[in-house]
């Protein structure tokens, strides 16, 4: 099937995050939301839900949690039951619940930092105390960044209780190996640690030799301490939809995390699991038919990265986000709004992220508008 991928949609006439957040005159690549439009199944199962004009408290339908064990065991290898779901209106939210559930007042909550703005803000939201460790920077400039398990060990406090991860991560599009993965299981359980998944980029994977292992099938044995966050929400463009699942194995970690959210956490969005179940049945063409466009549009971006003196990233192996240093550069004081101002690209800054002197890039839009943007990138950055 053909899909279109091309045509530049006009954002602008609804209220929108994204294009509504600089002048008129800026391409906006930055904050994750694609500029494609969602596929033509989840259109289709929308307008047949608003034809049917009720839209009362809904409820989780049985075919939509079977239609994510289907994915989970299809793609993953991964065989999950429909009690462990917990559908929720958002991952970020998720995350600031799960925190709450599984710490008191003033215990710790860990995260690894580059990591998207969010998690750094959950600690202080629900009253915790906040503890970070830093992500091994590649070794060689564009090499992969790696997860340095003494460094993770080192920054577990013994109030420390959560830890927050991200697997694919955002915003180096790193897919941990299973060495990583099985090293933090190993530190988790000898710490006692709870462990929240963000696994939101996991159908997002652009090379084909680095393919996404969950964390809770990867290691059963956090089983009891695990809880993976999945939604449709970046890879099929529905993110306004709100919705999202918990999937939580342990039955007194899932009882714990419901009670937290009971009078705090909404109902998910009746559209949203709508569009939830076409998209975990009927858009796997469409997926891949995106992850090439996607796949071609990086390749753009890195050819003219190799341009801009100073300036290196690492190629991301998920994700539609490319994280670039600019530490080296002539405008490593603060990129992100010299960018802005001189070439009228919004970029996100790499100090949200914790680290400043980089930015992310969103190439998840139609090429012609990627290509305008990095042009102007070109005239300001290329010798």
């Amino acid at each position: 099937m053909n899909f279109d991928f091309a045509t530049r949609i006009d954002r602008r006439q609804h209220p929108t995050k994204k294009w509504q957040q600089y002048d008129e005159d800026v391409l906006p690549l930055w904050v994750a939301d694609m500029d494609f439009r969602s596929p033509p199944a989840v259109l289709d199962a929308l307008e047949s839900r608003v034809e049917h004009g009720v839209f009362g408290y809904g409820g989780v339908p049985e075919s939509l949690k079977q239609a994510l064990n289907d994915w989970s065991r299809h793609h993953y290898d991964w065989t999950i039951d429909t009690a462990w779901q917990l559908w929720v209106p958002g991952v970020v939210p998720a995350l600031n619940l799960a925190a709450m559930a599984f710490s008191e007042p003033g215990q710790g909550v860990l995260t690894a930092t580059p990591i998207y703005p969010p998690f750094l803000s959950v600690a202080d939201n629900v009253g915790r105390e906040a503890q970070t460790f830093e992500l091994a920077e590649p070794v060689t400039a564009g090499g992969p960044w790696r997860l340095d398990l003494e460094a993770l060990e080192a920054a577990i406090q013994p109030n420390t209780r959560v830890l927050l991860w991200c697997h694919p991560h955002n915003p180096t599009g790193r897919v941990w190996s299973a060495d990583e993965l099985q090293g933090l299981a190993r530190l988790a359980v000898r710490h006692d640690l709870i462990v929240v998944s963000d696994e939101l980029h996991c159908d997002l994977i652009l090379d084909p030799s680095q393919p996404h292992r969950p964390l809770g099938q990867l290691c059963p044995e956090l089983a009891d301490r695990l809880i993976t966050l999945w939604a449709p929400s970046k890879t099929f463009n529905i993110a306004g939809l709100s919705a999202a699942c918990a999937i939580i194995a342990d039955d007194d970690l899932r009882r714990r995390f419901q009670i937290a959210a009971a009078g705090l956490m909404p109902g998910v969005n009746v559209l949203g699991l709508s569009a939830s179940l076409a998209a975990y049945t009927d858009c796997e063409a469409w997926r891949q038919a995106l992850l090439g466009e996607l796949r071609d549009n990086l390749a753009m971006v890195e050819a003219h990265v190799s341009r801009w003196p100073g300036v290196t990233m690492s190629t991301p192996e998920a994700t539609y986000l490319a994280w670039l240093d600019f530490r080296h550069s002539a405008l490593a004081d603060s990129p992100q709004q010299h960018l802005l101002e001189e070439a009228r690209v919004a970029l996100s800054d790499g100090a949200d992220f914790g680290w400043p002197g980089f930015v992310r890039l969103n190439f998840g839009m139609p090429r012609s508008w990627l290509e305008e943007a990095l042009l102007r990138l070109d005239r300001l950055l290329s010798d």
